[in-house]
């Protein structure tokens, strides 16, 4: 009998010494904090499920973009036919040059249609391939500049639909078209020899036989229209400023020409 008082006696003073061992309200040890995922490492990809738009959006602030030309630069033209440059001089033409350097600078001209070739006259582009774009610019207009350089084979020129009603739409003379000058077209620039060689080649098969809305169908659905109806045009797939051209004498103004509107040279 005293063996097991003793047992007893035994066994409960060593639970009461286990008991007291553990600190009254001891929490149980938290899992460390997980490492911050490392940048990239983990989860979607930065700019994933965003979409980034197919034109520089200063585009649609036309207001904005007016900075000052160079006296002369360089625009390299990469179309479906091969590239060629363009030197521009910015005192035969100041207001001129002074919008195709701001268009080119945010690649106006990227992707966009030649839409209108008219075989020895012109090679016509400058609508947008992004009607957002081309609407914005509708009613951007600029002053006209006097004409100091005639209208040769391979010079550059805003179309026009009036006096004072440039915008962006430029044509390639393809021949000598001094009959332009006296109607207020003024020339700012110039294709290379070897890049005429190019523009030569752009498709011309459907000259002015298009629709009488025909540009205003570009500017309202863009290339998308062009590439469904008119597939063979050519296109610019990007147009750059590349660098200063060599400043060449500047030539003595054109004496006016008066003659009745040449249609084919004005936007339709």
């Amino acid at each position: 009998m005293k063996k097991i008082t003793g047992l007893l006696l035994i066994l409960m003073l060593a639970f009461t010494a286990g008991a007291r061992a553990q600190t009254p309200g001891q929490a149980q040890a938290q899992p460390k904090p997980s490492a911050p995922p490392k940048t990239g490492a983990a989860g979607p990809k930065a700019g994933a499920g965003t979409s980034r738009s197919p034109f520089d959006r200063a585009l649609l602030r036309p207001a904005m973009l007016k900075d000052q030309a160079p006296d002369t630069y360089q625009v390299k033209f990469e179309t479906t036919r091969g590239d060629f440059t363009v030197a521009v001089t910015r005192a035969w033409a100041p207001i001129g040059a002074d919008r195709f350097y701001n268009l080119v600078k945010h690649h106006f001209y990227d992707n966009a249609s030649v839409f209108r070739v008219v075989p020895s006259f012109v090679a016509q582009f400058g609508l947008s391939a992004y009607p957002m774009v081309s609407l914005a610019w509708q009613r951007a207009t600029i002053k006209d500049d006097p004409v100091t350089q005639t209208n040769k084979r391979g010079y550059l020129t805003f179309a026009t639909a009036g006096p004072n009603t440039r915008t962006t739409q430029i044509f390639i003379n393809l021949k000598d078209n001094a009959g332009l000058d006296g109607q207020g077209f003024a020339p700012f620039g110039a294709v290379d020899t070897a890049g005429m060689k190019v523009v030569d080649m752009f498709y011309d098969q459907y000259g002015d036989n298009t629709p009488r809305d025909f540009q205003e169908l570009i500017t309202t659905q863009g290339k998308a229209y062009l590439d469904k109806n008119w597939p063979k045009l050519d296109s610019i797939k990007s147009a750059t400023l590349v660098g200063a051209a060599a400043s060449p004498a500047p030539a003595k103004p054109a004496a006016p020409k008066p003659k009745p509107a040449t249609a084919a040279a004005k936007p339709q």
